[in-house]
């Protein structure tokens, strides 16, 4: 991983414009043919699952907002052309205006880890509902009817809904694609 002394660093960017930034920082060193002293430029993000509408989306979401993974040989004027891009902060260094830090070995293991173990499980969703809020359901025998979340069991991907039927309140096993917020 780090041949001819390259080395990962942290690299604070403009939050939600790190994709963007990671383009420029290409480019840049690209044209300034600083490209041999560049590895990777990595902004970790973690895949996330929302329910919308009763139906599963998929959205990308930073992992470390604000922060680019460059894996560099820092020599020469590439310091300064990293530094000089739009929407760049700056290193992360241990004093301000000082030589920039390299992550230690074990905190790149860890994230880079943390990143390809994030890209591989993809069944997590985000529990767009809270207990006691109040639901529609939209599938099902009960279709239509309005009532509250009184439990959410994660694991089963369930909600117990009390619905009043008849006047009578009636509690209801339902998956989340079966109700949506009113």
């Amino acid at each position: 991983m780090a041949d001819s002394g390259k080395k990962w660093y942290a690299l604070r960017a403009i939050s939600g414009q790190e994709n963007k930034i990671k383009a420029y920082i290409e480019d840049e060193v690209e044209y300034a043919g600083l490209q041999d002293y560049l590895g990777q430029v990595l902004v970790p993000t973690e895949k996330v699952y929302q329910i919308r509408n009763g139906k599963k989306v998929s959205k990308e979401r930073n992992y470390i907002p604000g922060y680019i993974m460059v894996e560099a040989h820092l020599v020469g004027e590439l310091v300064h052309t990293i530094k000089n891009i739009n929407g760049v902060i700056g290193f992360l260094g241990a004093e301000k205006g000082g030589d920039p830090v390299p992550l230690r070995q074990a905190e790149v293991n860890r994230l880079l880890g943390k990143v390809d173990e994030l890209s591989e499980s993809d069944e997590q969703i985000n529990i767009p509902f809270v207990t006691g809020e109040t639901v529609k359901v939209i599938d099902g025998p009960f279709n239509g009817f309005t009532g509250t979340i009184e439990k959410i069991n994660e694991e089963k991907r369930k909600l117990e809904v009390m619905v009043k039927i008849f006047g009578r309140k009636t509690p209801l096993e339902l998956s989340y694609m079966q109700v949506e917020k009113e």
